[in-house]
């Protein structure tokens, strides 16, 4: 009678393919756990945006953007007319262009916020900035706090404002910014009611996040890909000897 034995044979390729796999997709998993954790976060931020009555904007105002995004506040200041910067690559519509960021210097603070007022198209000569006049009279003005227009890939040197103004630059950094208007910037922008005047194209949108309940679901099924790789590799690995 044969009596059958195992034996385990590791294979080099195969085990390699295995260590390098295993790590990539637990990682994965982990990492749509910590999206989920995000998500969460946001939609709550976004919830008690909703229920909190109109922040006034100071220098003293919570900078912690996660616990103030997408809420509604009010800034007394002035334009800062001379010194603009927009958004390069900003796409509405189909049609490129820039979003207007002005400073808004708070009354008797030395400080100012951003504030985006709006899309503008691109000129069929990219030398012609658009025209980005405002009055610098002290006014209330009214917006939401959001992030900074982000980008997909960030080039090297994309954060480097041009030296003419209005200043052109690619990705929004606060602190180079500041640097170069000469006074601290908060490190959030405010976008332009939509009904306020001297703004341009204003559609202020809360993209719909994806669940928490669908970035778990992914995590789920990296784990249970690392599991079966597991599995398959120690059957894989696994010899029957007939004797």
């Amino acid at each position: 009678m044969k009596k059958n034995h195992y034996k385990i044979r590791i294979q080099k390729i195969p085990c390699i393919v295995y260590l390098c796999l295993l790590p990539l997709l637990i990682t994965l998993g982990f990492w749509q756990l910590h999206r989920a954790e995000e998500k969460q976060i946001l939609m709550n931020s976004q919830k008690k945006a909703a229920k909190t009555e109109t922040l006034q904007l100071s220098i003293s105002s919570n900078s912690d953007i996660d616990s103030i995004r997408y809420q509604t506040v009010i800034a007394q200041g002035h334009y800062d007319a001379h010194h603009q910067f927009l958004i390069d690559n900003q796409i509405k519509g189909g049609k490129v262009g820039y979003f207007v960021l002005t400073p808004l210097i708070l009354k008797d603070e030395k400080i100012a916020i951003l504030v985006n007022r709006g899309w503008l198209p691109l000129n069929q000569d990219r030398r012609i900035l658009p025209e980005v006049k405002v009055p610098e009279h002290f006014r209330d003005v009214e917006g939401r706090v959001n992030r900074f227009p982000s980008v997909g890939i960030k080039l090297a040197g994309a954060e480097i404002p041009t030296d003419a103004w209005p200043s052109v630059v690619q990705v929004v950094d606060s602190e180079i910014l500041a640097k170069k208007l000469g006074y601290p910037l908060f490190n959030f922008q405010m976008e332009l009611n939509n009904n306020a005047p001297d703004g341009f194209i204003r559609e202020w949108q809360t993209p719909p996040p994806m669940q928490p309940e669908q970035h778990q679901a992914y995590a789920i099924q990296w784990f249970a890909l690392a599991l079966t790789l597991t599995i398959g590799f120690i059957v894989f690995s696994i010899k029957k000897i007939n004797e």
